[in-house]
């Protein structure tokens, strides 16, 4: 098992941005919080949330065809390397999401966006205080947050057994224990 310090070295590797950087530890947050729901392992389903965009920054176009050749030679286990190709299902590949850790970064990854978009508009610019049905009103708004595909984030839901509401209350619940560390935990007052 590759621990959270290894999978950070290697995500530095790869990724310099400091908005994919945030983006993907965002992931891991919402990642860990559905392992415990799903019956899986939070680090092994952070480290995958970590990693996820691995190619992204450097293979933007051809996102998710080099996570094989990038993480391959750094022993991850095979169900690592199917879960973080399963994200680009129907969008670059057709790499299937089939277990319950590949549905759940299929619907997080983009969803985390959302939730993030929603939360820094709030007064509060804080996940700590936001509800679900903030959320659920701005995906109804097309134009907010347009790069979050919202047919992505149905079928995830969908794949998962859960309601896109549901979803987006367990995703808040994951991005909540990370607030801080994910700069949404608000703005000091003045």
């Amino acid at each position: 098992m590759i621990d959270r310090q290894r999978a950070r070295a290697i995500l530095a590797k790869h990724v310099g941005g400091e908005t994919l950087l945030r983006h993907s530890e965002t992931v891991e947050a919402a990642m860990r919080h559905l392992a415990a729901r799903y019956g899986g392992d939070p680090d092994e389903w952070g480290a995958v949330g970590l990693l996820h965009d691995i190619d992204f920054e450097r293979y933007p176009h051809e996102h998710c065809a080099h996570v094989r050749e990038l993480l391959g030679a750094e022993g991850l286990p095979e169900s690592w390397l199917r879960a973080i190709e399963s994200h680009g299902y129907g969008i670059v590949n057709q790499v299937k999401p089939e277990t319950d850790m590949e549905k759940a970064l299929y619907a997080v990854d983009e969803l985390t966006g959302l939730v993030a978009a929603t939360a820094v508009m709030r007064p509060s610019r804080s996940v700590l205080d936001l509800e679900p049905k903030s959320v659920m009103k701005k995906w109804k708004t097309p134009a907010f947050a347009a790069g979050c595909d919202r047919n992505v984030i149905a079928r995830g839901a969908e794949m998962l057994g859960l309601e896109v509401g549901e979803l987006v209350a367990e995703t808040i619940a994951g991005m909540r224990k990370a607030a801080e560390a994910l700069g949404l935990a608000g703005t000091p007052s003045a």
